[in-house]
Order: C-alpha cells, then structure tokens, then sequence
C-alpha cells in the first residue's frame, strides 16, 4: 500500500489505545509500519530495482531485526533528547510496539495484486491478495476519521476517546474482508465463466480498481493465451473472450532476457506478457500493468 496508509495504520493502532504503553509509542509505531519500505532507495537503480523491491526488507529476517534496530534508536533519541513530559520510555513495551507496526507493513502490502515476496531470502515466491487497490479513498477516509475523531475526543478530555479509533479498526478489518469476498466470487465465476467456453485458464486475477470497490479488472492467461474481462458484484463477470497470444516465446525477448533490467522484470513479473505499440516494437510489460492508469510505467522496449 501507499505510504501515508501505512503512516495512518500506525497511527491508528496507536489511537486504539497502544500508545499509552510507552513515551514514544506513537513515533515509534508510525516509523514501524513503514519500515520495510527501506528498499524505496533501490528506486534510483531503475527497472532493475524491481528485483529487490518488496522483497528482503519484507521477509522473515528483516521483520525480525528492524523493530530491535527501530526500538534502539528511539531508546538513543529519547536520551539525548529526554521529555519533560509524556510517559517514561519502557523498552519492552516500545520493542512489542516496533514488532506490531512493522508486521501491519507486509499485512497491508499482501492485500495488493503488486503482492510481496513474504518468504525472502529463504523463497522468492510472491504472495499477493488481489484485495484492496495500492491507494484505496475509503481506507483513507476510514483511518482518517478513526485517527482525527479519537484525537479530538482525547484533546477535549472525552472519556473513551479510543473509541472511534476502535470502530475505525472494526470497519476497516470488515471492508478488507468483504473485499477479499468480492474479490474470490470474481475469480471463481470467471473460471466457470472460461471453462463454458473451452478455455481451462492457469491463473485468473482479479485485480482491484479505484474508487470502485464493488468492481475488478479480471485478468486470465493459460498456456498459451491472456485475456480480461471485468467483474461488477451481482451482475458477475463480462467481457471475457478468446484471448490473444502471450508471445512469451517471442525470439526478441528470448535475446533480451540477459539484459540485467530484463532479467529483473522476468524475475519480478507475476504475468509476463510481450506487446508491439503502434510502431511495431516490441515490449515486456505484465498484464496487471498493461492497461488503465499503470500502463507504460512497468514496459521494458526489447528492440534497441
């Protein structure tokens, strides 16, 4: 997910009561659930880049040290730079608080159809939900509220002033799961969908849109073929035909795949897929990224 709905979650869990565990909870738990993104720098690396992003920093041994680190750190900060006021720092309670921040990071960014390589360095597989859209309006306007009214209630001296940031949660956990409802429906009538019409696809996605969380963008592919189509939740699916060839045999990517952007792409891409523009030059995209507003930002051109 983005970086301010991660910012918010720790915000949020804050609000809900944790922060009252330790002096620098809040800070510490808003650092906390974006940690994992550290790999961001590798972004100045280009395409290649693709290769590392949501991957070491998002496995086992990152999510185990980076809390110790994040917690010896503000333990430095907070006695070179002591308060006055606010509540003593407690080590203990502030390392469980880095734990929790950094693991809701992998438990948001799993939800997305981009997905995380969760198992690294032990598996490069990728796990993806395929649940809420990368920036999701009504999960900022969910955390948003939660934070905002809990805050208020707090500064105005309300009794149960964590109350909001509760409800928030409680929705939050409900729309996510609902969605993961809408999104297995999409998928499961699109395979019988295909298979009524001769096609026994190996992987069907459906991939979450803006805005529209009722809808998805189903995306198939087989042996041989890909194809979309779309979901909208009670009218089922539309729109799936035939498919078109995935050129994945392509003889210009098979002299490309050296190329060390190409071998990261080729790595990275859960749906590989090989295009012309109107030029007639050929492309390395994914098929989650070919159409809407992702298109062209995750292409590699084969012909130089």
């Amino acid at each position: 997910m983005d970086n301010l709905t991660h910012s918010l979650a720790g915000a949020l869990l804050g609000q809900i009561g944790l922060k009252r565990l330790s002096g620098r909870a809040m800070p510490t738990l808003i650092i906390a659930a974006n940690l994992p993104d550290i790999d961001a720098v590798a972004t100045v690396m280009g395409t290649s880049s693709l290769a590392f992003r949501r991957g070491i920093t998002h496995g086992p041994i990152a999510l185990l040290l980076l809390p110790l680190l994040l917690t010896a750190l503000v333990i430095a900060w907070d006695r070179w730079r002591p308060r006055s006021d606010g509540p003593p720092v407690r080590p203990a309670a502030l390392l469980l608080l880095a734990y929790i921040g950094t693991l809701s990071h992998p438990a948001l960014d799993w939800l997305n159809s981009y997905g995380i390589r969760l198992l690294e360095p032990f598996s490069s597989k990728w796990f993806a939900g395929d649940t809420l859209f990368i920036i999701d309006l009504w999960l900022w306007i969910a955390l948003i509220a939660g934070v905002w009214m809990s805050l208020h209630r707090e500064r105005a001296g309300k009794a149960n002033a964590a109350r909001p940031a509760i409800a928030a949660f409680a929705a939050i956990c409900a729309y996510i799961f609902a969605n993961g409802l809408i999104t297995g429906q999409a998928e499961r009538s699109a395979t019988r969908r295909l298979a009524s019409i001769g096609t026994v696809p190996t992987l069907v996605v459906a991939n979450p849109v803006p805005v529209q969380f009722w809808r998805r963008n189903l995306l198939w592919r087989d042996e041989a073929r890909y194809g979309d189509g779309r979901f909208i939740l009670g009218l089922g699916p539309r729109g799936l035909g035939a498919g078109v060839p995935l050129r994945i045999d392509d003889p210009r990517l098979a002299a490309a795949a050296k190329r060390p952007e190409v071998a990261a792409f080729l790595f990275w891409s859960r749906m590989p897929i090989v295009i012309d523009d109107e030029a007639g030059r050929a492309f390395l995209t994914d098929q989650r990224f070919a159409s809407g507003i992702a298109r062209g930002r995750f292409a590699i051109a084969l012909d130089r």
